[in-house]
């Protein structure tokens, strides 16, 4: 991962979902967490749920998908902070997903095991500091 100023990503990334196994046909899910909240000494909040988005056709941008947690760009309090993106292949349309109520103390991997997405077929991760 590389470093980036937290002022670069005030806005929603332009992510595409694309390579050779994302094609047209499938759907995928992406989960963007910070698993060094509040500091990476004392991530107690771990992770800090940034964004997710569903039903991202593959060779699509993020933004054809369903928004189901608005994305929050990083405000890193304390230290350097990864923030990881994830991306989960569907097996179906995800009808009945639902917001988590809070965004503290998220898990990525309850999140996948409730939802049956299996294991990642992608991540990427970002450094960034105040």
């Amino acid at each position: 991962g590389c470093e980036i100023k937290p002022s670069a990503t005030v806005h929603r990334p332009n992510l595409q979902i694309a390579g050779r196994h994302f094609d047209d046909n499938k759907l995928f899910t992406l989960v963007m967490t910070d698993p060094d909240a509040p500091s990476p000494s004392e991530p107690n909040m771990r992770e800090w749920l940034h964004w997710i988005v569903t039903d991202i056709p593959g060779a699509a941008d993020a933004s054809q998908g369903r928004e189901i947690v608005p994305y929050m760009g990083p405000r890193p309090p304390i230290g350097i902070h990864r923030y990881v993106f994830v991306a989960f292949r569907q097996q179906d349309p995800m009808v009945m997903m639902m917001a988590p109520q809070v965004r503290h103390n998220f898990s990525t991997r309850a999140f996948a095991a409730q939802y049956g997405l299996g294991l990642p077929v992608a991540a990427v991760y970002f450094n960034a500091q105040k």
